[in-house]
């Protein structure tokens, strides 16, 4: 068996659709619910319930699936059905869901000492569909599992000369970001990093400057809404003895300091109009005049400006130059929100785990699956900063503890979900067609925004056509769902 072909059973089997259809059709029908894998071993959704099927049975209907792949109803000699639908993977039988057992309406009598359900037509039916989405549930798991995988070993080590080994992230818009990073590096061109705050805008404005020619001169940074409009312009370019009160000898600026090397203007949408004026000389010309001195400095200087802002509005409600803009806007790069690259945040609590035990391996915690969902399932409006100020903060409340729960989580986070979900604790569907609709808006709601709202790739992944799910978003409101 190949690593493409391997499915994780028990990361299956803690799917919360494969656990809330196996609570389901317990709760109405008293069956069990179960996967066989290609071994021909048992695998129960439910604890304490069997589906009824004998295990010397199972690799005979394995091969049968292989030769039919459609589902079928299986019936013992005693009249006991059970619903079978194969697991296909590349076109291959990897395993089976099953559902049983059960007797049909009129097939005899209740076992000797057994009690078993009997379903009418109508009920087997709906069994049968509930099954089969099982099964393409569980297919499309293994393809995301395996498109992970690829995109994991891709990567290491990364197939450039360059290492950004201190950006965290493998989704596909932190691949995106690297491959441009690839690009503007070797460049001396001006580069706007745009994103919220706590994104990391700083940690890509290194990544360029460590990659680059410029790599051997000191990275030099300055937070332009750190001080006002005179103390932000002698940081910059400097000033004479003399020049105002407190001047009491030469002071270089940060321009002058950086001079050869790179130059990182954080939040540069809060800057003065009058220091706009000069900063677009120096990108224009190289050069700047001190504050009371007469004769200009000549640097050379790469700029790397980033803002939170929207400058474009800015500029379009006259608080920032236009010509600025397009001076500093020759190279945009955005930086994904972290709500965008959720399936990074594993690697992200590992990375701020290890940071927190700080080489000592004895002080290393590990979250329980369940906090872990709450974290991938909560929007981050602070980003990867209010992700590791939150492991900072499971750290210290876990004490001795290893293993962290999500009773420690922050109350933000541990909010019951507003998505509707099938689970234990919800609201039972008044019927089965309910209970198929709510898996099937569910199913269609996260593909699409594993695919980032690209309607073509998800019906692409749900295997049905994009006209076909067009209809379906508009049936179930999914875009309402994702303007709230």
């Amino acid at each position: 068996m190949t690593r493409k072909h391997h499915i994780s059973w028990p990361d299956v089997l803690d799917l919360r659709v494969v656990q809330a259809l196996g609570q389901f059709v317990s709760r109405r029908w008293r069956i069990g619910l179960g996967f066989v894998d290609r071994d021909g071993a048992m695998l129960t959704v439910e604890p304490g319930t069997d589906s009824g099927l004998p295990m010397d049975e199972t690799h005979t209907l394995l091969t049968k699936l292989t030769k039919s792949r459609g589902t079928t109803v299986h019936t013992s000699g005693l009249g006991v059905h059970e619903v079978i639908t194969p697991i296909l993977i590349d076109g291959a039988v990897q395993g089976m869901v099953l559902a049983g057992g059960y007797l049909t309406a009129g097939n005899g009598a209740p076992l000797t000492g057994v009690e078993l359900p009997v379903l009418n037509p109508e009920d087997e039916q709906n069994l049968r569909q509930l099954v089969e989405l099982l099964a393409h549930e569980v297919e499309l798991f293994q393809e995301e599992t395996a498109s992970n995988n690829r995109r994991t070993s891709s990567l290491e080590p990364r197939p450039t000369k360059y290492n950004y080994s201190n950006i965290i992230g493998q989704s596909r818009p932190m691949l995106e970001l690297y491959h441009l990073l690839d690009k503007v590096i070797d460049s001396d061109s001006t580069v706007l990093i745009q994103g919220e705050n706590g994104t990391g805008k700083e940690l890509i404005a290194k990544a360029i400057h460590f990659n680059s020619s410029r790599r051997e001169r000191r990275f030099v940074v300055q937070n332009c809404s750190a001080f006002n409009d005179n103390l932000l312009d002698s940081e910059l370019f400097g000033h004479k003895k003399g020049a105002f009160t407190g001047a009491i000898s030469d002071k270089q600026g940060l321009f002058e300091v950086a001079d050869g090397s790179t130059f990182f203007l954080d939040e540069i949408g809060d800057m003065s109009p009058a220091l706009q004026v000069k900063l677009l000389r120096v990108l224009q010309e190289g050069t700047f005049i001190p504050v009371g001195d007469t004769q200009p400095k000549k640097v050379d200087v790469r700029i790397i400006a980033a803002t939170n802002r929207d400058l474009k509005q800015m500029v379009e409600q006259g608080q920032f130059r236009e010509d600025l803009y397009y001076r500093i806007n020759v190279i945009n790069i955005r930086i994904p929100q972290l709500r965008e690259r959720k399936e990074d945040i594993p690697l992200l609590v590992d990375h701020f785990l290890r940071k927190q035990s700080k080489g000592n391996r004895a002080r290393l915690k590990k979250l329980t699956k369940e906090c872990m969902r709450r974290l991938m399932e909560y929007n981050w409006p602070g980003n990867i900063r209010e992700l590791e100020n939150e492991i900072e903060r499971l750290v210290v409340l876990a004490g001795d503890e290893k293993l962290v729960g999500e009773e420690l989580l922050s109350s933000r986070i541990r909010r019951p979900l507003a998505e509707e979900s099938l689970t234990a604790n919800d609201q039972e569907p008044s019927g089965l067609p309910e209970a198929i609709q709510s898996l099937e808006r569910s199913m269609i709601y996260e593909v699409l925004k594993r695919n980032h709202w690209n309607k073509t790739r998800a019906a692409q992944e749900l295997r049905i056509s994009r006209r076909n799910l067009i209809r379906k978003v508009n049936k179930y409101k999914l875009d309402q769902r994702r303007a709230r």
